[in-house]
């Protein structure tokens, strides 16, 4: 499982906005990394929009912060618009880039079984090593804790 100081697993993921990001490319910048697992869900609607009144904080670091789960760039783009997010979100539809950060796992509700992203964030550095992992995040207060752990990079 992935954890400080080991590297970042590059990617290129498609954004919300058109573009790709490619991780590797981002650097020197730091990079927050927050996995999510569905659009438009409550959870993942208060995480989203707790990273996007954190944005400007975070833009002021220059730490780049990006959202990712296995929802198409459609749905991103919805999602976005509905709840005003200024946070890009990358598409892994294929579910790769879960798989390379271990966020992909089996989770349990009701008693049932099955596969789905498991809540987590990355904090890496400029150099491309993770310097924080939060695994199973609990969402109240999360971001906040998150722009102190990058205030203190």
């Amino acid at each position: 499982m992935l954890d400080a100081p080991d590297t970042a697993p590059d990617f290129t993921l498609p954004c919300d906005d058109g573009t790709h990001v490619t991780l590797s490319a981002l650097r020197p910048a730091p990079v927050v990394l927050f996995f999510y697992p569905r659009d438009d869900t409550s959870g993942c609607t208060r995480e989203a929009t707790d990273f996007t009144a954190l944005a400007d904080d975070f833009a002021a670091l220059g730490v780049k912060v990006f959202g990712i789960s296995k929802d198409s760039l459609a749905s991103h783009e919805k999602f976005a618009a509905k709840h005003g997010l200024t946070v890009p979100l990358l598409s892994d539809a294929d579910g790769t880039v879960c798989e390379d950060y271990g966020t992909w796992r089996e989770k349990k509700m009701y008693g049932k079984a099955f596969w789905g992203i498991e809540r987590s964030t990355f904090l890496i550095d400029g150099s491309g090593q993770i310097a924080r992992a939060w695994r199973k995040v609990k969402v109240p207060d999360h971001a906040a804790a998150v722009l102190a752990a990058a205030r203190a990079l």
